[in-house]
C-alpha cells in the first residue's frame, strides 16, 4: 500500500504545480487568436503584487476575452541587443513564444537596452530589432507590434529616459518602417505618473493595466 500511497501523493502535487504553473493564463478556445506579450521585467510584471493575475497580458487576457489566448513571454532584464547583458534570444522565452506560433505578437523591449553598458552597442540595435521582428514574421505571425518603452523617472537605477525619447523611440520607427510592424506608443500613455512606477522603473497592477488598454485599443481597432 505505501507504493501506492506515494504514487497518488506523487500525482496530486504535480497536479496542483500545474495548476500553479498555469494561473492567470486566460481560457480560450483552439481557435482562439494567439497572442504573444515578449519583453524584458515590465511585461512579465516584476514586483507587481499578484503578478500572476495583474501583470499585463494578463489584463490584456481579459480585455480581449475568451476568442483570444494571451500568453506572457516576458523575462526579467532582457534585452533586445544580443549583445546586451541578458539578451533576450538567449531566454527559453523566446524559444516558447517562437513554439506558441502566435497570430499577433507584441514587443515591449528596449528599457534595458538603455543602461549605459548596454547602450554602447546602440548601432546594433535596429538590425537585432529587425531579426527579432522577422523571425515572427518568418513563422507565420500576421501581425507584429512593437511598443515604444514605457517611461523610466530618476532613481537608483542605471536607465536614461533622454535615451529612450531621443534614441529608441526614433529607431522603433524607422524598424516599423522597414518591416511594417505597426508602433503601440506606451509612454505617452504613462508619462507623468511617476505615482504608478513605485521604485521609478516598473510599473504597478494600475500601470500595468493602462499598458493592457494600450494594446487592447490597437490590436482591435479597425483598419482604416
Amino acid at each position: 500500500m505505501k507504493p501506492i500511497l506515494f504514487i497518488l501523493l506523487a500525482a496530486t502535487i504535480l497536479i496542483f504545480a500545474v495548476r500553479i504553473l498555469h494561473a492567470g493564463e486566460t481560457a480560450a478556445p483552439a481557435n482562439a487568436v494567439r497572442v504573444a506579450c515578449v519583453g524584458d521585467s515590465i511585461t512579465y510584471g516584476a514586483r507587481i503584487f499578484n503578478r500572476e493575475a495583474k501583470c499585463y497580458p494578463t489584463q490584456l487576457g481579459v480585455l480581449l476575452g475568451t476568442n483570444y489566448s494571451v500568453k506572457n513571454f516576458g523575462v526579467n532584464g532582457a534585452t533586445l541587443l544580443k549583445h546586451g547583458d541578458i539578451p533576450y534570444w538567449q531566454m527559453r522565452a523566446f524559444k516558447a513564444a517562437q513554439v506558441f506560433k502566435p497570430d499577433v505578437a507584441v514587443i515591449n523591449l528596449g528599457a534595458n537596452d538603455a543602461a549605459v553598458y548596454n547602450w554602447i552597442y546602440k548601432y546594433e540595435f535596429v538590425r537585432d530589432y529587425i531579426e527579432l521582428i522577422r523571425s515572427f514574421q518568418s513563422n507565420s505571425c500576421a501581425t507584429v507590434w512593437i511598443c515604444y518603452p514605457t517611461p523610466t523617472y530618476p532613481g537608483p537605477y542605471d536607465f536614461t529616459d533622454p535615451i529612450v525619447v531621443n534614441e529608441i523611440i526614433p529607431m522603433i520607427n524607422e524598424i516599423a518602417r522597414q518591416t511594417g510592424a505597426k508602433i503601440i506608443d506606451l509612454y505617452r500613455p504613462l508619462s507623468g505618473k511617476p505615482e504608478l512606477f513605485p521604485d521609478t522603473v516598473h510599473p504597478n497592477a494600475d500601470g500595468a493595466r493602462l499598458m493592457a488598454e494600450a494594446v487592447f485599443s490597437a490590436i482591435t481597432a479597425k483598419a482604416d
